[in-house]
């Protein structure tokens, strides 16, 4: 009788926690949004506003505050932030108060390409528009358009993750043969790199040599230095 009893109680009690899931579930899909909020990854805004993501999310049909959370598809929400130029990735998700909220990582460019038509070289290799609302401190670039920009991606992006480098390489220019120079910051030489092979060796062979050149003072007597010869850097003078 007892062993009967306790299944009666279990059973009544699995009913209330369904009914009780049921009732919280249709009452929070019957709950009107409660407005928007975006967060920005690294704390950065540079490239696309909150203005901007605010209107993306406003925009779509599914997203309006004045329908239900039920009719709510946070996909297609992520999909519509996720097409914009400046964005590389968004979460979309509903807060408990109601509120549509989204965390936005914008795209990061490496190099800016100037000359009939600007744009960005991003951190993945990809082109990038330029930003109305902000612009990056990366190496200018000369020479490019959108299909020969890519060959350069690894020696762009080799300088971006090298402090020594970014903070003095300012230009990258693509000669009519394919091969490339370099220009540097408060330096009166250029840098003739060649092709984009042995990238590391001829960095870290060039920063011996500006590193010992600047010691000796010596900086200013060059015009020219080539790091096309495998260990060797072929230096012009003035």
């Amino acid at each position: 009788m007892k062993s009967k009893l306790g299944y009666i109680k279990f059973v009544l009690l699995l009913a209330l926690v369904a009914f009780l899931y049921g009732f919280a579930g249709k009452r929070h899909s019957q709950r009107k949004l409660n407005g928007t909020e975006v967060h920005f990854t690294d704390n950065e805004n540079l490239y696309v506003t909150v203005d901007a993501v605010n209107k993306l999310l406003i925009q779509n049909e599914e997203a309006n505050e004045n329908l239900g959370q039920e009719t709510l598809d946070l996909n297609k929400v992520e999909m519509l932030l996720n097409s914009h130029d400046m964005i590389e990735n968004a979460e979309v998700f509903l807060k408990l108060n109601g509120k549509l909220s989204a965390v936005v990582s914008q795209r990061k460019p490496i190099g800016r390409a100037v000359g009939n038509t600007s744009f960005y070289l991003d951190k993945n290799g990809e082109v990038m528009p330029l930003s109305e609302n902000f612009s990056a401190r990366v190496p200018l670039m000369l020479g490019f358009n959108e299909t020969n920009i890519l060959k350069a991606y690894p020696l762009v992006s080799y300088i971006k993750n090298d402090s020594f480098l970014q903070k003095h390489i300012t230009t990258i220019h693509r000669l009519p043969n394919g091969r490339y120079e370099l220009k540097l910051r408060k330096a009166g030489f250029t840098v003739y790199f060649g092709e984009v092979k042995n990238i590391e060796l001829k960095f870290n062979n060039f920063k011996a040599f500006y590193k010992k050149a600047l010691k000796d003072k010596k900086l200013d007597t060059y015009k020219k230095v080539n790091l096309q010869f495998g260990n060797q850097v072929v230096c012009t003078k003035k």
